[in-house]
């Protein structure tokens, strides 16, 4: 999680909303990690997560990823949790809740719902001080700036 802050952290400084994302092996070593890029990409799904399961599609060779963990600063959103089911990641840990569009728990559970064909654990609260600050600060930031 402490490089999916790092990730988080080059979104802030570039101006997009800080979510940092990694994706690692069975074997914990690190298959690819990114940020958010929406803005840069005038992409709506250049989330963290989605630029990351693609990579790690690329480095693999294979757009299905058993046998991996997602590390997430944020509750990912129902696009998210789709291809995360899509990409049949096994373990998802995130940082903070996101109450608002949070597809993990908050608003939905797309985890535990028996009607997909994947399940996976999702595990919550990791460095979640650290997470949820950062993209307090930003949002606090961007509402500063606009007075």
């Amino acid at each position: 999680m402490t490089l999916a802050l790092k990730e988080a952290g080059k979104a802030f400084l570039e101006d997009e909303v800080p979510i940092g994302a990694v994706l690692v092996s069975s074997g914990s070593e690190v298959i690819a990690a990114d940020h958010n890029r929406t803005r840069q990409n005038n992409d709506p799904t250049a989330h963290a997560e989605i630029l990351v399961l693609q990579r790690a599609a690329r480095v693999l060779n294979n757009f299905r990823l058993p046998g991996t963990t997602l590390f997430v600063t944020i509750e990912p959103c129902l696009m998210c949790a789709g291809a995360i089911i899509q990409a049949r990641v096994d373990q998802v840990f995130f940082g903070t809740a996101d109450p608002k569009a949070g597809a993990l728990g908050s608003l939905y559970d797309v985890s535990k719902d028996q009607r997909l064909n994947h399940r996976f654990e999702v595990i919550s609260g990791v460095l979640e001080t650290e997470c949820r600050e950062l993209i307090q600060k930003f949002f606090e930031v961007r509402r500063n700036n606009l007075s």
